[in-house]
């Protein structure tokens, strides 16, 4: 193959995402002996390599790092002759025989295509928070935590991704407290307890961030209780921001079915609206977004692309 010219290649499987979906399903599409190749514009890993530790993923008893984790995923999948580029994908062509995956002046075109772009880290949406990215506005506990070491530090969210990594700053910061809209956590009660006994984690409850304070780097953060409307600063050299993802599927709107939120409609078996188009993982309608989903997501897509192209072809 030319590498200036990637499109003189039709594989038969071009995969847009390397998380746990666009990993695991490289691997399976590999290993079925399906041409594969997998764009990903930054490290491979997506949601789950930035987590400190993952608790709940089968075989790993006392847990395992999720850059640990993505890293083995995908010398997996290397192994079994998946092809791995780097590319901030800009434009996709869904329609036809061909599909095509553009970065620019580079294009890969293949016969079926597996959406795994994941999701990506909503925003607070107050004043000052993008002023204050990289100046102690964070999404990303492990990949800025150590930068708090012997700071204070808060976390805003009641889920289980909030808990996890507000108990990973503990190792840095000399104080975390959690802010969150309710009087009680969404976590899982083995993290609940772990954060209700630990000495550094503090909790602003019924509270919401109204504004991120700071001239070039964080000072406070201005806090109102949503049930008495009270207003209070608090003060902090990072905040770590775990209140859900929206979809990353910007890419796709228009050309495959959308449910109102953004997320691809996919049934259980991976297939849009579109024939030879399969989508995996976070971006994809369902109930539960876990590493194992996902995981599930991709071998079920690999597999309906294996069909696809043993379907369609000449």
């Amino acid at each position: 193959m030319d590498d200036d010219n990637p499109t003189s290649q039709i594989y038969d499987v071009a995969i847009v995402g390397a998380g746990p979906a666009g990993l695991t399903a490289a691997l399976y599409a590999a290993r079925s002996g399906l041409s594969t190749v997998m764009i990903e514009r930054g490290v491979a890993g997506g949601q789950a390599a930035t987590t400190h530790m993952i608790e709940n993923y089968p075989g790993f008893p006392d847990g395992v790092a999720g850059p640990e984790l993505m890293a083995q995923m995908q010398q997996q999948a290397e192994k079994f002759g998946a092809e791995v580029v780097q590319a901030d994908v800009d434009a996709l062509e869904l329609g036809g025989e061909t599909k095509k995956v553009k970065s620019g002046s580079q294009e890969w075109a293949a016969r079926t295509i597996i959406l795994a772009m994941g999701a990506y880290p909503r925003k607070l949406g107050v004043p000052g928070e993008d002023d204050l990215v990289g100046g102690g506005v964070s999404y990303c506990a492990t990949c800025d935590g150590a930068f708090y070491k012997g700071k204070k530090v808060a976390v805003v969210g009641g889920g289980d991704s909030a808990i996890v990594e507000a108990l990973y700053l503990t190792r840095f910061a000399t104080e975390v407290t959690v802010i969150h809209r309710r009087a009680e956590l969404r976590a899982a009660k083995v993290l609940q307890d772990r954060a209700f006994n630990h000495e550094k984690v503090k909790f602003a409850w019924n509270s919401v961030v109204t504004s991120v304070e700071g001239e070039g780097i964080l000072d406070h953060l201005v806090l109102k209780n949503v049930k008495t409307g009270e207003e209070t600063e608090l003060k902090v050299n990072g905040v770590f921001v775990y209140v859900g993802y929206d979809p990353n599927t910007a890419l796709v709107k228009g050309q495959v079915g959308l449910d109102p939120h953004g997320y691809v409609v996919a049934g259980e078996d991976t297939k849009t609206s579109l024939p030879g188009v399969f989508a995996a993982g976070d971006l994809r309608v369902k109930g539960l977004r876990q590493v194992i989903t996902a995981a599930a997501d991709g071998a079920v897509a690999a597999e309906q692309a294996l069909r696809y192209v043993e379907e369609n072809e000449a």
